[in-house]
């Protein structure tokens, strides 16, 4: 087995797994970087949801979806430290979020754009497509799986308007020094983008203390949510520059007269909200952020880590070549190694551990070469991490 100093978590891991986590009983869960289970509590907040709309949806809208409605802005709102709800944005995802914003911004000729070749595409390509309006992307090789602060300052000048970076990366799994790079960019009077999915339900951040301007994240991954559903955080004094070019019936000043056409954005980042929002997916957002709050996302963050460098370790003395980085502080609750330069021995072994009902998932690199990736959440155990290496 893995050599490792005792990981134990300042929660109740068996009681997580037994009343939230069912699945635990006949399922090794090792891909919550692709898509998560959702916590029993969260299912039964979405059937409710959903019964309920079935039966009067008229008046659940009334009773419960518009008191929701706040309660997700505020509640988001206090989860990242933002300065206001008016800062957070329901969305259906984190591409969705990231477009908005990437179109809303008046460029001009000559700008351009910073991020590593070791973005997911939701965060890449929504900046790509700008090209097609004179910008330019300054794509930079990662440092040690990430965007360094070197990086950044040796690409960057007087028409640089964002950087943009993944809180944790989805397969190196390294993680952004988001407040070093926060630090540098608001001195610059640079915007500084997030892709959150991979961190936001594992690690604290804090969007005010960083110097985050926007913050993007689905559902399905880290926040232990539903697929469709997710939100997007704009600092108010960075939103104001921002005049969105898709628009949707209540993201204006006056929405409510709806034959009184008026293109006038709402204060905020509600300028962006595209008509009606999934509710079920917003419901499942606050069931999960409930559950993440009571177990502290600190504790999350140290206890999966931790996890992911038991495994890390044990890989590295199996003599597989592991991508992730290997320091703790450098990485989150994702791990990636190379079990073969065959991309069949590779699906093989994936599919071979499917059938032992053991999850994970196998991703390319750029040039191609298969690689398999473990990422682990609050519930998982040493045990999980030892039943995977023994099958492997």
């Amino acid at each position: 087995m893995a050599t490792s100093p005792n990981i134990a978590a300042r929660y109740d891991v068996a009681s997580l797994r037994q009343e939230e986590f069912p699945l635990t009983e006949n399922v090794i869960y090792l891909n919550h970087a692709g898509i998560s289970p959702m916590p029993a509590r969260t299912v039964a907040a979405i059937q409710s949801c959903i019964s309920a709309m079935g039966h009067n949806a008229t008046s659940y809208f009334g009773r419960e979806v518009l008191p929701m409605f706040e309660s997700f802005m505020n509640d988001i709102a206090t989860f990242i430290n933002a300065a206001h709800p008016s800062e957070i944005c329901p969305v259906l995802s984190t591409s969705t979020a990231l477009n908005l914003v990437a179109q809303s911004l008046p460029w001009e000729d000559g700008d351009n754009i910073i991020f590593c070749d070791m973005e997911f595409p939701s965060n890449a390509y929504p900046w790509m497509a700008l090209e097609r309006r004179g910008v330019t992307c300054r794509i930079v090789p990662a440092q040690n799986g990430t965007l360094s602060i070197d990086a950044v300052d040796a690409n960057s000048d007087g028409h640089t308007r964002v950087v943009a970076v993944s809180a944790v990366q989805f397969f190196s799994g390294a993680r952004a020094d988001l407040a070093a790079l926060g630090a540098y960019c608001r001195e610059r009077n640079i915007l500084l983008a997030v892709d959150a999915i991979q961190a936001i339900g594992h690690l604290p951040i804090d969007v005010t203390a960083m110097n985050i301007d926007v913050l993007a994240t689905g559902g399905q991954k880290s926040l232990l949510a539903l697929t469709g559903a997710g939100f997007l955080y704009v600092r108010n004094e960075a939103v104001e520059t921002m005049q969105p070019n898709h628009i949707g019936p209540n993201a204006v000043d006056g929405w409510e007269h709806w034959l009184d056409y008026n293109l006038t954005p709402r204060p905020g980042a509600i300028r962006f909200l595209m008509g009606t929002p999934n509710v079920p997916g917003m419901l499942s957002v606050l069931s999960s952020l409930k559950l993440i709050n009571e177990l502290g996302r600190e504790n999350i963050d140290d206890y999966t880590t931790g996890l992911a460098t038991y495994a890390l370790n044990a890989l590295n003395a199996a003599g597989y070549l592991v991508i992730t980085p290997h320091a703790p502080d450098e990485h989150g609750p994702i791990v990636t190694f190379k079990y073969s330069e065959s991309d069949t021995a590779t699906d093989d072994l994936v599919q071979r551990l499917a059938q032992h009902q053991i999850m994970v998932t196998k991703h390319l690199d750029a040039a191609g070469h298969p690689y398999v990736r473990i990422s682990v959440h609050c519930y998982n155990t040493t045990s999980d991490i030892d039943r995977f290496l023994e099958l492997l």
